[in-house]
């Protein structure tokens, strides 16, 4: 990146009122990139450095001066630069008494050392006033001016009036401050940028454990099944037909598997009778992973689409059909039009598109610009009442596809049922109990428990003692 690049960037957020300095130690990208937003917003820069001389690259109208030069010109310094290089504050101790440092240093791993880096800068300078800020932002968003997706920063500070100028700063630069409490707060703060999708580790693990599951289950099945009791050769099933056998499958058992917990916590109000006690650890963490789980879903549902599109253009299904063809020429015979097959046919591919639909309408209104445009009530009414609709035709649609498979005794083979009879134990099971749940005598209850009323008063009185939560 050249001098030039970062002078002709479009200034969004220019002020025409003179602000104060900011020094910011460290000419890094994250230091530059700071220093750049700062200069457009009005704040006079100065960068500090241990070789004032050699730096370049530094956005136009800064200065660059040493570290206890530029530590003199601002009460109110950043420092961008790696805790291994803090060395070097021990010299600066009374240059930096009373000033407000701005620790923005992210680490290579979780908890990599016993205390926060802004714990260890506030022990390393005792007299200065230490907040933890900015180690959530990209310099790549804040040079390009693309913080959609990363406006929010955690502040954390011991000093009350440190940690509000700084959330100041945040707000002048176009940011969303989030005040997280005290300095001991800071070591969460740093993980946060280190954490690789923390809620969606279960919803991937679960995908592909289904995944693999079922696509051994289905090569043995047909595959192998073929080849021992048939003698037939049909490997080349494993590039298309068995992953289109897969896929809309998972994509139904991690539908079912959204809203399994959210009848299981029902189920576990009716029995205690109350609210107020907490659910267990693994279905809290369950209930949390929902969102990820239906787009993960939805994903495989999307795959599910794509491989039958491709079906007619497979050198199979072109085979087969001129064969059967030229079958029927030869013999001049055909096969008879059967309206019952035409009904079950037509009704499997329109549950399928409908319950496709409602499946992606589902995915968009999960996504944060579309639900912070809603209020609760319509977020809820999308996400439960057109959800389970979404199942039931999804369900719907794999029952008729397997039709009389279910109960013919070609479909076992090895003793093994069809996969379609697999795949709708979760979303079946989940239906009727939702069934039974919404029955007027067992919904008047379940609603009025929701609503705080409690059937035991031991509940009641472990509520008051504050032995129990929301």
């Amino acid at each position: 990146m050249e001098k030039t690049s970062t002078d002709t960037l479009p200034l969004t957020m220019i002020s025409s009122e003179e602000r104060e300095t900011i020094c910011i130690f460290g000419t890094g990208d994250l230091g530059r990139s700071l220093g750049l937003r700062m200069l457009q917003c009005g704040y006079s820069i100065v960068f500090g450095s241990r070789t004032p001389k050699m730096s370049s690259l530094l956005p136009s109208g800064a200065e660059v001066l040493s570290y206890s030069e530029a530590a003199q010109k601002s009460d109110t310094i950043i420092m961008a630069i790696h805790r291994e290089h803090y060395d070097f504050l021990t010299a600066l101790t009374e240059v930096l008494q009373g000033k407000i440092l701005v620790d923005v240093s992210n680490n290579l791993k979780v908890n990599q050392y016993p205390e926060s880096n802004a714990e260890y800068l506030a022990q390393l300078v005792p007299g200065a006033r230490v907040v933890k800020a900015f180690n959530t932002l990209s310099a790549w968003a804040l040079q390009s001016g693309a913080l959609d997706a990363s406006r929010q920063v955690f502040v954390c500070g011991n000093d009350s009036k440190a940690k509000q100028k700084v959330m100041d700063i945040a707000q002048t630069l176009g940011l969303t401050p989030l005040d997280q409490g005290a300095l001991r707060a800071a070591k969460e703060i740093e993980n946060y940028p280190l954490q690789l999708f923390p809620m969606w580790k279960v919803p991937f693990y679960l995908s592909a454990c289904l995944c693999v599951f079922f696509f051994v289950y289905c090569v043995i099945r047909e595959v192998i099944y073929s080849y021992v009791k048939e003698k037939k050769d049909i490997t080349f099933r494993i590039a298309v037909s068995i992953p289109n056998r897969v896929f809309p499958i998972v994509a139904l058992i991690l539908l079912a598997v959204v809203y399994l917990p959210g009848v299981i916590a029902a189920i576990l109000q009716l029995y205690r009778g109350t609210k107020y006690r907490r659910f267990p650890d693994w279905l809290d963490h369950w209930m949390l992973c929902r969102k990820q789980l239906g787009l993960l879903g939805l994903g495989f549902a999307f795959l599910h689409v794509l491989y039958t599109l491709v079906i007619p253009i497979r050198y199979y299904v072109r085979w087969r059909i001129g064969n059967v063809t030229a079958t029927q020429a030869i013999t001049k015979k055909e096969n008879p039009f059967s309206t019952s097959s035409a009904w079950l046919n037509d009704s499997y591919i329109s549950l399928g598109i409908l319950g496709f639909f409602f499946f992606v309408l589902l995915g968009i209104t999960s996504l944060p610009s579309v639900s912070n445009m809603v209020n609760w009530r319509e977020f809820r009414f999308v996400q439960s009442k057109l959800g389970y609709l979404t199942l039931i035709l999804c369900t719907a649609h794999t029952l008729i596809y397997g039709g009389k498979k279910f109960l013919s005794p070609s479909s076992f083979r090895w003793c093994l049922p069809s996969t379609h009879i697999i795949a709708l134990i979760i979303p079946c099971t989940v239906l009727v109990i939702k069934f039974i749940l919404i029955l007027p005598c067992i919904d008047k209850i379940l609603t009025r428990i929701r609503q705080g009323w409690e059937r035991s008063s031991k509940f009641s009185e472990s509520a008051m003692n504050g032995k129990t939560d929301i």
